[in-house]
């Protein structure tokens, strides 16, 4: 099965993903295939550069082509995206983020799409 997760709640990427979901996907205890994250509000601070728990969770999602996403309003609010011409464009962030609304989203995930979205 192939999950998508979008991280929509406060404290949901540091409580539920760096303390449950993390270590699960890291040992291969998770039990399905995440496909892909989506950062809302404060949860998008997970994703700085140099963040530990981002920093794994980045090198987890390139190693298994996982889609890691941030609202790009939420991402540019805080610091982590810049707005010019009408684009967003990702800084100071792990990897290979991306900044994007749920078209963006939704293009993103239509190569490999999940069976279910969980949002917590």
């Amino acid at each position: 099965m192939k999950i998508a997760y979008v991280f929509a709640t406060p404290s949901a990427a540091a409580y539920k993903l760096g303390t449950m979901i993390l270590p699960q996907l890291e040992s291969g205890s998770h039990g399905v295939e995440v496909v892909g994250m989506f950062f809302f509000d404060d949860n998008t601070f997970f994703l700085r550069a140099g963040d530990p728990l981002g920093e794994r969770l980045g090198t987890i999602a390139r190693e298994r082509g996982m889609l890691l996403m941030l609202c790009d309003q939420c991402a540019a609010a805080r610091g982590l995206a810049d707005l010019t011409d009408g684009v967003y464009t990702e800084r100071d962030v792990v990897g290979d983020v991306r900044v994007g609304c749920f078209p963006d989203l939704y293009g993103a995930l239509a190569g490999n799409p999940p069976d279910q979205v969980v949002t917590l």
